[in-house]
């Protein structure tokens, strides 16, 4: 192959260099002094941000119902979320500096609290000023293009309205009680552009050197700083329509919610963690073509486990092969069907031996978003997953050494040509079957071709669509079905825990197995609704058979409990009592969401 440089080409006879006079050892001293003085690079700092969550000045205790209102309310935060954006530096003079291109997403229950502003010129400044929210440029771009570790990728923070567009700027959740002691819920959702909120921050920033600036964000102030809201009196949702008193009130409160509390000097750099490289590539290998809807946001693929087309058909392979199995009678796609969206139909699993499962078993697409996996979150990637069925008494029930044995004897060849070396391991048998699943991708549905302008929802699918988006805010005259706070975006999930109003069973406490954390009792993953009417039975027990039981649960069957997810608590007892001609369009709606390609699907179900 020929390399082309762009260069000039001069004519040797043309181009001399004169030689110049012999220079005096003075004249040499200011010379180099001139040139140093001229290419010395400005030099430039780093503000680290500190933003610490709080409540009355206190670190904030989240789940706890310790906090009080001004109207003698008590509360408490599950969820405090929000972006900031619009940096700059006060000088001296008064005059500001601009820091453009940089926002971050703070969020109390992540414990995400950092920001860092780069190639900040040295000296000392007088104030820092950022904006709660999003210039209306920025709120109105898609968001799909964003980098997996964006903080505006909404797979990321959480906070995008999907498929109306923009971002919720500030997002506060809770529960709360009055004077009569009856628990409810709230979910205000601060957001749309004449909302962007400006904070200014003064103190004495030295940026001589890298700094850190430790910054207190109040909650309860808030929600009372300068306007105090009551639950009771204004209400315990918004999503911040114009002219809504509850989003006027915080707009007015933020600025005095924020307070500096330290600048400190000469903060080393963080250090950069190592590059990560591929597990046992081999030396001849094809790239696999992911594919995925336009609409969704870039995901995290593992960077140690890339997509091949030899690991992907090994994977395959093993999915569908029973030698997985004690007795040789299961195979991965035994519970996980294609044409029921890799999902098992039945409300419970049969291991070897007809051992019946604990829960419901998951369908398999769009797994390249979720960052943990099972009902209960407890493997923190798919290649770990994986392997725990296996091993599991009341699934597959065999040592992973075992299984090694076997497919050596049978997948050897299969194996060098997607690891570059014959050996089977159970890390290998793990890292095929991840790659092989994360190709299974799920975005052409009906309501995907419609919203490309290929397809058209038909007027019930439409009313459907709607009900789904819209909020239920009974004071401001919305009366939908508020399903896209957990099911928004082009994934239609969340992929967070929540307690979905369903009677907490002592025996699978869900979540909280993991994290013993109390905000996590009879908390569960929140799952897709793509291919939902493909997925039956429903939750993570299948104790609904249809998806008309599913709405009759969000409509009149809520149970409130302590760990009920806000935007369930926020409305009556027994949930969000809708007629039966919402319910069936919101039906009609959510069939939309099924893929062809498993419609129908038919596929080896085991092979020895």
């Amino acid at each position: 192959m020929d390399v082309h440089l762009d260069r000039q080409h001069r004519d040797p006879v043309n181009c001399r260099v004169a030689t110049p006079p012999p220079m005096s050892a003075s004249r040499l001293f200011f010379f180099l002094l001139l040139l140093l003085l001229v290419v010395a690079p400005v030099q430039a700092s780093t503000l680290h941000g500190l933003i610490r969550a709080e409540a009355d000045k206190q670190p904030l205790l989240l789940d706890s119902l310790r906090y009080a209102t001004k109207a003698g309310e008590t509360f408490s935060i599950t969820r405090a979320s929000y972006l900031i954006s619009g940096f700059s530096l006060q000088r001296s003079d008064g005059s500001w500096l601009d820091l453009p291109g940089h926002v971050a997403w703070l969020d109390a229950t992540t414990r995400r609290t950092g920001f860092a502003l780069p190639e900040v010129p040295a000296g000392r400044y007088a104030a820092l000023r950022f904006h709660v929210g999003l210039d209306a440029v920025t709120n109105a771009a898609n968001p799909a293009p964003y980098p997996p570790d964006h903080p505006l990728n909404p797979n990321v923070n959480g906070l995008h309205w999907s498929w109306q567009g923009g971002y919720i700027f500030l997002a506060l959740e809770g529960s709360w009680r009055g004077a009569d002691g009856r628990p409810g819920g709230f979910s205000y959702h601060f957001a749309r552009d004449p909302n962007r909120t400006p904070i200014t921050l003064k103190g004495d920033f030295d940026l001589t050197g890298d700094a850190t600036a430790e910054i207190g964000f109040d909650v309860v102030a808030a929600l009372s700083a300068t306007t105090a809201l009551s639950f009771a009196k204004d209400g315990v949702s918004t999503h911040s329509q114009p002219g809504d008193p509850i989003s006027a009130a915080m707009k007015a409160n933020l600025p005095v919610a924020f307070a500096l509390k330290a600048v400190t000097s000469h903060v080393p750099d963080i250090a950069r963690p190592s590059e990560i490289k591929p597990i046992d590539l081999p030396a001849r290998f094809t790239p696999f073509p992911f594919k995925m809807g336009s609409t969704f946001p870039v995901p995290a693929l593992p960077r140690d486990n890339p997509l091949i087309q030899e690991r992907v058909a090994l994977g395959e392979r093993l999915f569908n092969d029973t030698a997985l199995s004690r007795d040789g009678t299961l195979s991965c796609a035994s519970c996980h069907p294609r044409d029921s969206a890799f999902a098992d139909p039945r409300q419970r699993s049969l291991g070897v031996d007809g051992r019946i499962g604990v829960r419901h078993s998951m369908p398999l697409f769009n797994l390249a978003w979720k960052t943990s996996f099972f009902w209960d979150g407890r493997a923190p990637s798919i290649r770990e997953q994986i392997l725990v069925p296996i091993q599991d008494h009341l699934e597959m029930d065999e040592k992973l050494e075992n299984v090694a044995a076997r497919l050596q004897k049978t997948t050897a060849a299969d194996f060098e040509r997607a690891f570059g070396t014959p050996e089977v391991t159970p890390q290998r048998i793990g890292l095929a079957l991840e790659n092989f699943l994360l190709t299974l991708t799920s975005h052409d549905s009906k309501f995907d071709r419609a919203m490309r302008g290929a397809e058209k929802l038909s007027p019930e699918e439409q009313r459907g669509f709607e009900l789904f988006m819209m909020e239920r805010e009974p004071r401001m005259g919305t009366l939908g079905a508020d399903c896209f706070h957990c099911h928004g975006g082009a994934l239609f999930t969340d992929h967070q825990f929540r307690n979905n109003g369903l009677p907490i069973d002592e025996k699978d406490l869900g979540r909280f197995k993991v994290t013993q954390s109390a905000l996590d009792r009879g908390t569960f993953s929140t799952p897709s609704l793509r291919n939902i009417a493909l997925t039956a039975p429903y939750m993570h027990d299948g104790r609904f058979k249809t998806l008309e039981e599913v709405l009759d649960h969000y409509s009149e069957g809520v149970q409130r409990t302590d760990t009920l997810d806000p935007n369930l608590a926020k409305h009556p007892d027994g949930g969000l009592h809708l007629s039966a001609e919402d319910k069936r369009a919101l039906i009609a709606f959510l069939k939309t969401l099924s893929e062809s390609i498993f419609e129908g699907a038919t596929e080896s179900q085991g092979s020895k």
